[in-house]
């Protein structure tokens, strides 16, 4: 029996889908079983490198989630709409789902997983984080087992290519930038990736899957990296530390019995110690921390995007839904494949976060600055771990705080006392430290 799929989206990964498919020699014999039916594009007169019928080829996105000889739509047009509508039309008529759009299962999974749940379908979306890294499976089946207490890691290859050349360069944000638009590491408009939106659509998805609750996306903390500048790259370095766009979910407290009562959820750069794991993950590559119980830490690592990376994982959700398929007579969702929880985590504010901070100031030259700064801290019941004065910039004295751990409301409060000092020009940076 084979197994009809409708692709929406003949792009960089629609084709890397459909080539994976078309060529299953030394494959899972079960692709064998997969036969792409229809095609949706937006131009029928693109050259493209795989080719198809004019029957199998079609503009007409709404006739390929009604067809009733399709079993599994595959959505990979990318954007919010048409692709929720289309997603949602799909479940309507009964086809399964494979999706790579992270950006719509941040905003509307809610919306989509319900429907999928009360027609009996499936939604898989192992493509939509970390690319050809599989973690979105390992997190709902061989992880499922375990006391997820954080997941954290690199989730962005565009931001992490930019940092990691700032590093080994020495060179300032915006020329990084550009070079990497130039050489197709980062879209035209990179607001997404830089301001830290896209990281922040995956760790809700991470999260909502290692914490068995919804997530709201507004109540992700995002901060991007525009705000890095080679300075803080290099004091970093001589801290021992390396500047990482880390996305984190942590458990900020649990009752006895062990159920979350609230997470920390938050996107942000991030002083990394070199000891670290992710402290070494570099250019465009992504990995995936989780820290559980009984298991302790596991990381996943690997390309994050691109044709092949993400295809892969595309085409790996496929033959699951087939092998459901092939081995049921009737599709009752699969308990550790399907989502199905319905209440939302509790979202502790950033606030109460306890963490170290590295804090740049620039300063007058003038006798007492460290000493006010110390002073300042101790107000708001901030512990220094180090403060020393680097040199001069411009003139200006330049002073690396770094802090033990406080709670981020005390810190802030902190800073807002230290600001209205008459010899603080500035406070140029302010990052936390893992």
């Amino acid at each position: 029996m084979a197994y009809k799929l409708g692709l929406l989206g003949l792009g960089t990964v629609g084709t890397g889908t459909a080539q994976i498919i078309l060529d299953s020699l030394g494959r899972h014999p079960l692709l064998q079983e997969i036969e792409i039916h229809r095609v949706g594009v937006r131009n029928l007169d693109k050259p493209r490198p795989v080719t198809f019928s004019a029957d199998q080829l079609t503009t007409d996105l709404e006739s390929i989630v009604t067809d009733p000889d399709i079993d599994i739509v595959v959505e990979l047009l990318g954007g919010l709409e048409p692709a929720r509508s289309l997603i949602l039309t799909a479940i309507s008529h009964g086809k399964h789902i494979v999706t790579a759009n992270k950006a719509v299962i941040s905003r509307y999974g809610n919306e989509i997983f319900d429907a999928a749940n009360a027609k009996g379908v499936y939604v898989m979306l192992e493509a939509a984080v970390g690319g050809g890294i599989p973690v979105i499976q390992p997190l709902k089946e061989s992880l499922g087992v375990n006391r997820i207490q954080s997941v954290m890691g690199i989730i962005n290859g565009t931001t992490n290519y930019i940092l990691t050349r700032m590093q080994t360069e020495g060179a300032d944000f915006a020329d990084v930038l550009a070079d990497a638009q130039r050489l197709g590491y980062a879209e035209a408009d990179p607001t997404a990736d830089v301001d830290g939106l896209d990281a922040a659509d995956k760790i809700a998805i991470l999260a909502s899957l290692a914490f068995a609750g919804r997530i709201k996306l507004e109540d992700v903390h995002c901060e991007g990296i525009r705000q890095i500048s080679a300075a803080d790259i290099a004091y970093a370095e001589k801290l021992g530390f390396r500047i990482k766009l880390l996305a984190i979910a942590k458990r900020q407290s649990s009752t006895e019995n062990h159920a979350v009562d609230r997470l920390s959820i938050r996107v942000h750069p991030t002083l990394v110690p070199k000891t670290h794991p992710l402290a070494s993950i570099n250019g465009v590559y992504n990995a995936i921390l989780i820290e559980g119980e009984p298991l302790g830490q596991v990381m996943f690592y690997g390309p994050g995007a691109g044709s092949g990376p993400t295809a892969s994982a595309v085409v790996s959700d496929i033959l699951t839904i087939a092998a459901i398929l092939k081995t049921e007579t009737e599709p009752i969702p699969h308990p550790l494949l399907s989502c199905t929880h319905q209440h939302y985590c509790a979202i502790a504010p950033m606030e109460e976060l306890v963490t170290r901070f590295y804090t740049r100031f620039l300063t007058n030259d003038t006798p007492g600055v460290i000493g006010n700064l110390g002073t300042s801290f101790g107000n708001h019941g901030v512990s220094l771990e180090s403060i020393v004065q680097i040199g001069m910039r411009d003139n200006q004295a330049e002073i690396v705080v770094v802090t033990h751990n406080v709670s981020e409301g005390n810190f802030l409060n902190a800073l807002a006392e230290i600001r209205q000092l008459d010899a603080v020009i500035s406070i140029p940076s302010v990052l936390r430290v893992l």
